[in-house]
């Protein structure tokens, strides 16, 4: 996964590849995936990144990002801060061989979502099988 990149720049941008406009049948969400595809990804917030990676669109960028996102809130979610359970959820559902690309974001993950203390059932079942999927460590 690219460590530092331009967050001016669009998925299109990033990936070199700009999608064809989305079929005139599509669906509201595949509509709106083509269009934050094209806006920069510094503009994203929290719910537009979750339904980008839930879609596993735009990985390598916005897996960094939105880990970024969740160890800046964590902390706070004991505090009464919000921490974005979609976002969450959408990290931490994508597949093991996704985070065995990103090695440094899963680590940071596991690190965040361990301070986590108020979360669904439901969050929880998905965070749980998230850290299960993590490599050991060997030393």
């Amino acid at each position: 996964m690219p460590g530092d990149f331009d967050r001016g720049g669009s998925l299109e941008e990033l990936e070199g590849l700009r999608w064809p406009a989305p079929p005139a049948d599509s669906t509201p969400m595949v509509r709106n995936v083509y269009e934050l595809r094209r806006r920069p990804v510094a503009t994203l917030e929290p719910h537009e990144l979750a339904r980008l990676i839930g879609q596993d669109v735009g990985l390598p960028w916005l897996l960094p990002l939105a880990v970024e996102i969740l160890r800046d809130t964590a902390p706070r979610q004991g505090e009464g801060g919000r921490l974005d359970d979609d976002l969450l959820y959408a990290v931490v559902t994508r597949k093991p061989e996704v985070w065995a690309t990103a090695p440094e974001p899963a680590r940071e993950l596991g690190e965040t979502v361990a301070l986590l203390t108020d979360v669904s059932r439901y969050v929880r079942r998905a965070i749980d099988a998230f850290l299960s999927a993590l490599p050991g460590d060997d030393a």
